[in-house]
């Protein structure tokens, strides 16, 4: 069947191409019903039938307040002026809430409300058994009662199957007389991972070794979807290796998950070996990130039935929606429940989004509520960024046919978190600087969270004059003045009321390997023929300084090796460095010595925060942050950053 190879179908054609499969080897549906213990453990199960009450919950009449049983009929006419007493015992018991009624009471006076009398007349030492009780206000019928059947009459629905058990649905089971419950059996899933470059955690990587960490995010999904999962060992790139251990898988489980080896390369086989062991539907779905996704299905040698062989990329991001895509849904059928439906809210694109035609992309975004409405930035597209995945809010889907969508469209987010995370957001878009992520860990004491998008200083000034974010980081050097921010803030942000706050003093320099083994001394060495730079994107602060000292020193930038060669933050230009795909790059103090790199110091400069004058409900969600810029714990922390000082931190630039 090698015509599917890495053939892209549309999503939903896949799906239902998948689902004519499952549904002809009745696979399409429970898997199986099993019978366990009413206790803490079936949280989370499936109900497999409905579970209708075997009592009434309460099964008497009780007392839902500790006081008086006793007919209400006999209170009428009660009041402050002509209380009426009743005789203990024979008209009036105390009960304790929760207990029976007599059988001729129908209403109980709390205790409270009562005053208990002895044989003369006075108040009883024995108040819970006096003599008689006086009462000044009448009472209704059933006042104070749980009737039998007020929680639940016998043989009424008490939950329907495909009901996730929930700790209060227990406890409504429990109630209704149940101490065993039919549910469904839970879906095994093998989760294979392959690669000959692979090392598990916990094994120092030497170099081209990777962490295999793809099975332990498919087995949470899983899990967290009801499954059983089983992670297996790492396989290496050998065909019949792989073919031993999935066929092995497939003995014992209803789901293969084979992961990597997707594509189309030399050692790519794992279209390959579900061909062999099985039947090959799929090879290639239309979305991005993810295309090289396999479906298929395999008869058991020692067993009945067939089980699913689902191949999913190696690629983190990639390996992470296949299961959302293709995985919960299906695990949702086999245990008899609705598929997970995630909250969606409407948006506004800050940045202009290209997606491949063909495809349906699946853009990661943080978003964040600024002046009203809610604003999403995309972040990384990487299919190997998994803090892209980490950091998102939500899934924006752009549907094949669309090349994308431009700045300020419209979309739907798909919510990874609660809209109201979302509004006590604080989203930052500008220049990158690594004390942001100490701000939002300390924010995040505070009851916020803070979420930048590093579009460098020029993108965040934009972002600020199109009302898309809260505040940028700014650190724009006017090379007329010598002055950072103020001539920029006026080109940029014309007519708009901003507040310029100090924040650092940073170190910039040129970020070498260890030990400097080129001999980089300055910008001067970035025109050598041995010397490739690594730069940063349009717009960066950082590239408006180095742009200003070659102009300073009559360098022609098309002379450096790599000045086209963009990253987004100090710490990427660091990466670059150390990964030795450059040999310098221009960046901070920090950046460099968080990743073992020497430093060329070269310049100081100054980083502000820019704030739009807004209402008091942004007033008061950024009011944290004031507070942090003067608190001395937050301020030393800052400090302890290489090449960083706090002088100007909360100072106001007029």
């Amino acid at each position: 069947m090698t015509g599917v190879y890495l053939q892209d179908i549309p999503l939903s054609e896949a799906q239902a191409r998948l689902w004519r499969e499952l549904q002809a080897l009745g696979l399409d549906g429970l898997l199986g019903v099993e019978e366990i213990a009413l206790d803490e453990n079936a949280l989370g199960r499936v109900l497999a039938e409905p579970a209708w009450a075997a009592i009434c919950s309460p099964h008497y009449h009780a007392a839902a307040m500790d006081g008086f049983a006793l007919r209400a009929e006999q209170t009428n006419g009660a009041s402050s002026t002509q209380p009426v007493t009743l005789q203990f015992g024979s008209q009036a018991v105390y009960v304790d809430t929760g207990d029976p009624l007599p059988e001729w009471a129908n209403a109980v006076v709390p205790i409270e409300q009562v005053e208990a009398l002895d044989e003369n007349g006075q108040p009883s030492p024995t108040p819970r058994s006096p003599v008689g009780v006086r009462l000044r206000a009448a009472l209704t019928p059933w006042s104070h009662v749980r009737p039998m059947g007020e929680d639940l009459v016998a043989t009424q629905l008490v939950l329907a199957a495909g009901q996730v058990l929930r700790p209060v649905d227990l406890g409504a089971l429990a109630a209704s007389g149940h101490t065993r419950l039919r549910v469904a059996r839970r879906p095994r899933v093998a989760i294979i991972p392959t690669g000959t470059e692979l090392i598990p955690v916990g094994q120092t990587p030497q170099r081209g070794d990777i962490i295999e960490y793809n099975s332990i995010v498919l087995a949470a999904q899983v899990r967290n979807w009801g499954g059983q999962p089983m992670r297996h060992s790492i396989v290496p790139d050998r065909f019949e290796e792989i073919c031993a251990a999935v066929q092995a898988a497939i003995e014992e489980n209803d789901l293969v998950l084979l992961n990597a080896g997707s594509s189309a390369g030399s050692e790519d086989f794992s279209a390959r070996v579900v061909e062999t062991v099985g039947k090959l539907l799929v090879h290639g779905v239309a979305v991005r990130p993810g295309h090289p996704v396999i479906l298929g299905v395999a008869p058991r040698r020692q067993g009945a039935g067939w089980a699913l062989i689902v191949g999913v990329p190696g690629y983190p991001v990639s390996a992470a929606l296949t299961g959302e895509i293709f995985v919960e849904p299906l695990l949702a059928a086999w245990q008899g429940r609705l598929a997970q439906q995630p909250q969606e809210v409407e948006a506004q694109l800050t940045r202009k989004l290209v997606s491949p035609p063909g495809d349906d992309d699946f853009v990661r975004v943080v978003a964040g509520r600024v002046g009203g409405r809610l604003v999403a930035a995309p972040l990384s597209r990487g299919a190997g960024v998994i803090t892209s995945l980490v950091r998102a809010d939500g899934i924006v889907v752009v549907p094949r046919g669309e090349q994308g969508l431009e700045a300020g469209a419209r979309v739907r987010v798909r919510l990874y978190r609660t809209p109201a995370e979302l509004e006590r957001t604080i989203f930052v878009i500008g220049s990158h600087d690594m004390s942001l992520d100490l701000l939002a860990q300390f924010l995040e004491g505070r009851q916020r969270r803070l979420v930048s998008a590093n579009v460098g200083s020029l993108g965040g000034l934009v972002a600020l004059r199109r009302g898309e974010a809260h505040l940028a980081g700014s650190h724009l050097l006017d090379p007329q003045t010598g002055e950072y921010n103020r001539a920029y803030i006026e080109q940029y942000l014309p007519g708009v009321k901003v507040r310029r706050i100090g924040w650092v003093g940073r170190e910039q320099g040129l970020m070498v390997a260890a030990g400097n083994p080129k001999r980089i001394v300055g910008l001067t060495d970035l025109v050598r023929e041995d010397v490739r730079f690594i730069n940063r994107q349009r717009g960066a602060g950082t590239r408006v300084l180095l742009d200003y000292h070659l102009q300073q020193l009559a360098l022609d930038p098309q002379q450096v090796r790599g000045y086209e060669q963009e990253e987004y933050t100090h710490l990427a230009v660091a990466a670059a460095v150390a990964s030795g795909r450059a040999d310098c790059g221009l960046g901070v103090t920090a950046a460099a010595q968080a990743l073992g790199l020497d430093f060329v110091p070269l310049f100081q400069e100054r980083y502000e925060l820019i704030i739009p004058q807004t209402d008091e409900a942004t007033t008061a969600l950024l009011q944290p942050l004031f507070d942090l810029m003067h608190e001395k714990t937050f301020r030393q922390a800052v400090a302890a950053l290489p090449g960083y000082d706090t002088a100007i931190m909360g100072e106001e630039v007029v």
